[in-house]
Protein backbone atom coordinates (compact mmCIF):
# COMPACT_ATOMS: atom_id res chain seq x y z
CA UNK A 1 0.00 0.00 0.00
CA UNK A 2 1.69 3.32 -0.59
CA UNK A 3 1.51 6.25 1.70
CA UNK A 4 -0.57 8.48 -0.82
CA UNK A 5 -3.35 5.37 -0.31
CA UNK A 6 -2.89 6.22 3.46
CA UNK A 7 -3.58 9.61 3.54
CA UNK A 8 -6.52 9.12 0.99
CA UNK A 9 -8.19 6.87 3.86
CA UNK A 10 -7.23 9.33 6.81
CA UNK A 11 -10.53 10.53 8.56
CA UNK A 12 -11.24 13.63 8.84
CA UNK A 13 -11.61 15.92 12.03
CA UNK A 14 -15.70 15.27 12.06
CA UNK A 15 -14.93 11.54 11.83
CA UNK A 16 -16.05 11.24 7.90
CA UNK A 17 -13.85 9.64 5.59
CA UNK A 18 -12.87 11.49 2.60
CA UNK A 19 -10.54 11.07 -0.28
CA UNK A 20 -8.05 13.52 0.24
CA UNK A 21 -4.44 14.27 -0.74
CA UNK A 22 -1.84 15.73 2.08
CA UNK A 23 0.56 17.86 0.64
CA UNK A 24 4.16 16.39 2.38
CA UNK A 25 6.34 19.12 1.32
CA UNK A 26 9.99 18.44 0.92
CA UNK A 27 12.09 20.55 2.10
CA UNK A 28 16.40 19.53 2.29
CA UNK A 29 14.61 15.69 2.68
CA UNK A 30 12.14 17.04 5.50
CA UNK A 31 8.73 16.03 5.45
CA UNK A 32 6.91 19.37 6.17
CA UNK A 33 3.31 20.03 7.72
CA UNK A 34 0.52 20.97 5.07
CA UNK A 35 -0.03 24.80 4.95
CA UNK A 36 -1.15 26.59 7.93
CA UNK A 37 -4.92 27.06 8.75
CA UNK A 38 -4.67 30.46 11.52
CA UNK A 39 -7.50 30.86 13.26
CA UNK A 40 -8.35 33.85 16.18
CA UNK A 41 -10.74 34.53 19.04
CA UNK A 42 -13.24 32.51 17.65
CA UNK A 43 -11.72 29.63 18.73
CA UNK A 44 -11.58 30.33 22.23
CA UNK A 45 -15.51 31.14 22.43
CA UNK A 46 -17.71 28.61 24.56
CA UNK A 47 -18.56 25.32 22.63
CA UNK A 48 -20.85 22.35 22.71
CA UNK A 49 -17.61 19.62 22.14
CA UNK A 50 -14.35 19.63 23.01
CA UNK A 51 -11.68 20.91 19.46
CA UNK A 52 -8.14 19.99 19.54
CA UNK A 53 -5.42 21.99 17.28
CA UNK A 54 -1.98 21.11 17.04
CA UNK A 55 0.56 24.41 17.09
CA UNK A 56 3.30 23.05 15.28
CA UNK A 57 5.87 20.85 16.48
CA UNK A 58 4.85 19.53 20.18
CA UNK A 59 2.18 22.05 20.66
CA UNK A 60 -1.82 21.95 21.45
CA UNK A 61 -4.68 24.23 21.84
CA UNK A 62 -7.35 22.60 23.26
CA UNK A 63 -10.78 24.24 23.36
CA UNK A 64 -13.20 22.12 26.08
CA UNK A 65 -16.91 23.84 26.25
CA UNK A 66 -15.11 26.64 26.33
CA UNK A 67 -12.26 25.74 28.91
CA UNK A 68 -8.80 26.52 26.91
CA UNK A 69 -5.67 25.26 27.14
CA UNK A 70 -2.58 25.18 25.82
CA UNK A 71 0.20 22.46 26.05
CA UNK A 72 3.99 23.29 25.04
CA UNK A 73 2.86 26.20 22.65
CA UNK A 74 6.13 27.74 21.12
CA UNK A 75 4.11 31.02 19.39
CA UNK A 76 7.14 33.44 19.16
CA UNK A 77 10.91 32.95 20.14
CA UNK A 78 12.19 30.00 18.97
CA UNK A 79 15.99 30.14 18.25
CA UNK A 80 15.49 27.70 14.86
CA UNK A 81 14.31 28.19 11.32
CA UNK A 82 10.71 27.17 10.85
CA UNK A 83 9.00 25.44 8.39
CA UNK A 84 5.62 26.27 8.98
CA UNK A 85 4.37 29.42 9.91
CA UNK A 86 2.52 29.87 13.36
CA UNK A 87 -1.23 29.30 13.27
CA UNK A 88 -1.68 32.00 16.47
CA UNK A 89 0.54 34.26 17.99
CA UNK A 90 -0.05 35.84 21.78
CA UNK A 91 -1.38 39.06 20.59
CA UNK A 92 -4.46 37.36 19.35
CA UNK A 93 -4.81 34.58 21.90
CA UNK A 94 -7.69 35.93 24.57
CA UNK A 95 -7.67 34.30 27.48
CA UNK A 96 -6.29 30.67 28.44
CA UNK A 97 -7.80 28.85 31.20
CA UNK A 98 -4.10 27.10 31.84
CA UNK A 99 -0.66 26.15 29.81
CA UNK A 100 0.81 22.71 30.93
CA UNK A 101 4.75 22.24 30.12
CA UNK A 102 6.42 18.69 29.65
CA UNK A 103 9.86 19.68 30.12
CA UNK A 104 12.07 22.16 30.17
CA UNK A 105 13.86 21.96 26.55
CA UNK A 106 13.06 25.26 24.60
CA UNK A 107 10.88 23.48 21.69
CA UNK A 108 8.66 22.42 24.65
CA UNK A 109 9.07 25.39 27.01
CA UNK A 110 9.08 28.47 25.08
CA UNK A 111 10.35 31.53 27.94
CA UNK A 112 9.11 33.80 25.39
CA UNK A 113 5.53 32.62 24.60
CA UNK A 114 4.41 32.01 28.48
CA UNK A 115 5.43 35.44 29.37
CA UNK A 116 3.86 36.94 26.31
CA UNK A 117 0.84 35.18 27.36
CA UNK A 118 1.38 35.44 30.99
CA UNK A 119 -1.46 38.12 31.30
CA UNK A 120 -3.58 36.06 29.94
CA UNK A 121 -3.28 32.90 31.51
CA UNK A 122 -4.96 32.10 34.84
CA UNK A 123 -2.62 29.24 35.52
CA UNK A 124 0.67 26.95 34.71
CA UNK A 125 1.04 23.23 35.42
CA UNK A 126 4.07 21.74 34.73
CA UNK A 127 6.92 19.48 36.61
CA UNK A 128 8.41 20.94 39.77
CA UNK A 129 11.62 21.58 38.17
CA UNK A 130 9.85 24.30 35.24
CA UNK A 131 7.65 25.66 37.55
CA UNK A 132 11.53 26.92 39.86
CA UNK A 133 12.12 28.27 35.87
CA UNK A 134 8.82 29.81 35.66
CA UNK A 135 9.24 31.86 39.26
CA UNK A 136 12.90 32.36 38.02
CA UNK A 137 11.57 34.16 34.33
CA UNK A 138 8.76 35.38 36.40
CA UNK A 139 6.36 33.95 34.88
CA UNK A 140 2.97 34.18 38.03
CA UNK A 141 0.78 31.26 38.43
CA UNK A 142 3.43 28.31 37.69
CA UNK A 143 2.01 25.27 39.84
CA UNK A 144 4.39 21.99 39.64
CA UNK A 145 3.76 18.49 39.91
CA UNK A 146 5.15 15.27 40.93
CA UNK A 147 4.71 12.33 38.42
CA UNK A 148 1.40 10.84 38.64
CA UNK A 149 -0.04 14.15 40.52
CA UNK A 150 -3.78 15.19 39.62
CA UNK A 151 -5.50 18.21 39.34
CA UNK A 152 -8.63 19.77 37.58
CA UNK A 153 -9.32 22.42 35.08
CA UNK A 154 -12.68 23.24 35.40
CA UNK A 155 -14.33 20.36 34.19
CA UNK A 156 -11.33 18.96 32.78
CA UNK A 157 -9.05 16.50 34.65
CA UNK A 158 -5.50 15.93 34.01
CA UNK A 159 -2.94 13.50 35.34
CA UNK A 160 0.57 13.35 35.06
CA UNK A 161 2.06 10.77 32.96
CA UNK A 162 6.04 9.38 33.78
CA UNK A 163 8.90 10.26 30.74
CA UNK A 164 12.12 9.33 30.45
CA UNK A 165 13.70 12.48 28.87
CA UNK A 166 16.80 13.26 30.77
CA UNK A 167 18.97 13.79 27.65
CA UNK A 168 21.34 16.90 29.52
CA UNK A 169 23.11 14.06 31.80
CA UNK A 170 24.91 12.79 28.31
CA UNK A 171 26.87 16.03 27.73
CA UNK A 172 30.21 16.93 29.89
CA UNK A 173 30.03 20.04 32.32
CA UNK A 174 26.83 20.16 33.52
CA UNK A 175 26.22 22.23 36.61
CA UNK A 176 22.88 20.05 37.17
CA UNK A 177 21.71 16.27 37.64
CA UNK A 178 18.75 16.00 35.63
CA UNK A 179 16.03 14.28 37.94
CA UNK A 180 13.50 11.01 35.64
CA UNK A 181 10.59 13.35 37.39
CA UNK A 182 11.78 16.50 35.62
CA UNK A 183 9.45 15.57 32.49
CA UNK A 184 6.33 14.34 31.99
CA UNK A 185 3.60 13.84 30.02
CA UNK A 186 -0.50 14.32 30.50
CA UNK A 187 -3.17 12.41 30.16
CA UNK A 188 -5.96 14.67 29.64
CA UNK A 189 -9.78 13.66 30.12
CA UNK A 190 -12.61 15.83 28.54
CA UNK A 191 -16.43 14.95 28.75
CA UNK A 192 -15.96 14.16 25.21
CA UNK A 193 -12.64 12.30 25.72
CA UNK A 194 -9.52 11.29 26.67
CA UNK A 195 -6.19 13.05 25.05
CA UNK A 196 -2.81 11.65 26.03
CA UNK A 197 0.50 14.13 25.89
CA UNK A 198 2.95 11.12 25.99
CA UNK A 199 6.01 14.14 25.81
CA UNK A 200 9.26 13.48 24.47
CA UNK A 201 10.48 10.11 25.98
CA UNK A 202 12.30 7.07 25.42
CA UNK A 203 9.95 4.10 25.95
CA UNK A 204 8.50 2.90 29.05
CA UNK A 205 7.11 -0.27 29.72
CA UNK A 206 3.91 1.55 31.54
CA UNK A 207 3.37 3.21 29.02
CA UNK A 208 2.61 0.50 27.02
CA UNK A 209 -0.71 -0.25 29.65
CA UNK A 210 -2.41 2.84 30.05
CA UNK A 211 -6.13 3.36 29.89
CA UNK A 212 -7.12 3.24 26.13
CA UNK A 213 -6.94 7.06 25.11
CA UNK A 214 -9.45 8.58 22.13
CA UNK A 215 -6.33 10.44 21.00
CA UNK A 216 -2.59 10.60 21.41
CA UNK A 217 -0.15 13.53 20.59
CA UNK A 218 2.06 11.12 18.93
CA UNK A 219 5.68 11.62 18.61
CA UNK A 220 7.59 9.39 16.19
CA UNK A 221 10.99 10.84 16.05
CA UNK A 222 13.35 8.84 15.28
CA UNK A 223 16.17 9.51 17.78
CA UNK A 224 17.50 7.82 20.83
CA UNK A 225 16.43 10.26 23.85
CA UNK A 226 12.75 10.26 22.07
CA UNK A 227 10.80 6.88 21.16
CA UNK A 228 12.38 6.05 18.25
CA UNK A 229 10.57 4.91 15.31
CA UNK A 230 9.87 1.22 15.80
CA UNK A 231 8.96 1.97 19.53
CA UNK A 232 6.72 4.43 18.50
CA UNK A 233 4.89 1.98 16.24
CA UNK A 234 4.80 -0.52 19.27
CA UNK A 235 2.89 2.11 21.34
CA UNK A 236 0.38 2.96 18.35
CA UNK A 237 -0.06 -0.83 17.90
CA UNK A 238 -1.04 -0.95 21.79
CA UNK A 239 -3.78 1.24 21.24
CA UNK A 240 -4.99 -0.10 18.04
CA UNK A 241 -7.89 1.81 17.70
CA UNK A 242 -7.25 5.39 19.36
CA UNK A 243 -6.45 8.53 17.03
CA UNK A 244 -3.09 9.34 16.72
CA UNK A 245 -2.33 13.27 16.03
CA UNK A 246 1.04 13.27 14.67
CA UNK A 247 3.57 15.51 16.23
CA UNK A 248 7.50 16.67 16.74
CA UNK A 249 7.33 16.76 12.81
CA UNK A 250 7.63 18.93 9.56
CA UNK A 251 7.95 22.17 11.55
CA UNK A 252 11.17 23.03 12.79
CA UNK A 253 14.02 23.66 10.13
CA UNK A 254 16.74 21.02 11.12
CA UNK A 255 17.22 18.71 8.46
CA UNK A 256 20.71 17.08 10.39
CA UNK A 257 18.48 16.69 13.76
CA UNK A 258 16.28 13.51 13.89
CA UNK A 259 14.14 14.56 16.54
CA UNK A 260 12.58 17.23 14.09
CA UNK A 261 12.87 14.67 11.35
CA UNK A 262 9.39 12.55 11.48
CA UNK A 263 7.99 11.62 8.23
CA UNK A 264 4.14 10.62 8.39
CA UNK A 265 5.81 7.83 4.91
CA UNK A 266 7.54 5.82 7.92
CA UNK A 267 4.36 4.88 9.05
CA UNK A 268 3.59 3.18 5.58
CA UNK A 269 2.77 -0.56 6.47
CA UNK A 270 3.46 -0.36 10.16
CA UNK A 271 0.36 1.23 11.60
CA UNK A 272 -2.56 -0.61 12.52
CA UNK A 273 -5.92 0.25 11.87
CA UNK A 274 -4.17 3.36 9.50
CA UNK A 275 -7.56 5.37 9.20
CA UNK A 276 -7.33 6.64 12.53
CA UNK A 277 -3.32 8.57 11.34
CA UNK A 278 -4.17 12.34 10.85
CA UNK A 279 -1.69 14.70 9.76
CA UNK A 280 -3.24 18.07 10.31
CA UNK A 281 -2.09 21.03 9.37
CA UNK A 282 -1.00 23.49 12.31
CA UNK A 283 -4.56 25.65 13.68
CA UNK A 284 -6.03 22.75 11.73
CA UNK A 285 -9.32 21.83 13.90
CA UNK A 286 -10.35 17.97 15.04
CA UNK A 287 -13.30 17.25 17.15
CA UNK A 288 -12.02 14.69 20.15
CA UNK A 289 -14.56 12.00 20.47
CA UNK A 290 -14.64 8.74 22.23
CA UNK A 291 -13.26 6.14 20.08
CA UNK A 292 -16.56 4.13 21.03
CA UNK A 293 -19.05 6.32 19.41
CA UNK A 294 -17.22 6.61 16.11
Amino acid sequence: MSFSTICNLIYTPSGKQERQVIDLKENKGQATAPKTQPFGKEAFEKTENTTIRWLGNSGLFMNSHGTCIMIDPVLIGFDMPLLIDMPITPPDVPHLDSILITHSDNDHFSRETCSALNAVCDTYHTTNYVAELMTEEQINGGCGHDIYDTFDIDHIHVKLTAADHAWQNELKDQNRVFQFEDCCGFYINTPDGSIWVVGDSRLLDEQLHMPIPDAILFDFSDQSWHIGLDNAIKLANAYPDTNLILSHWGSVDAPDMEAFNGDPKSLEGRVVNPKRIHVLAPGEAFELRRINEN
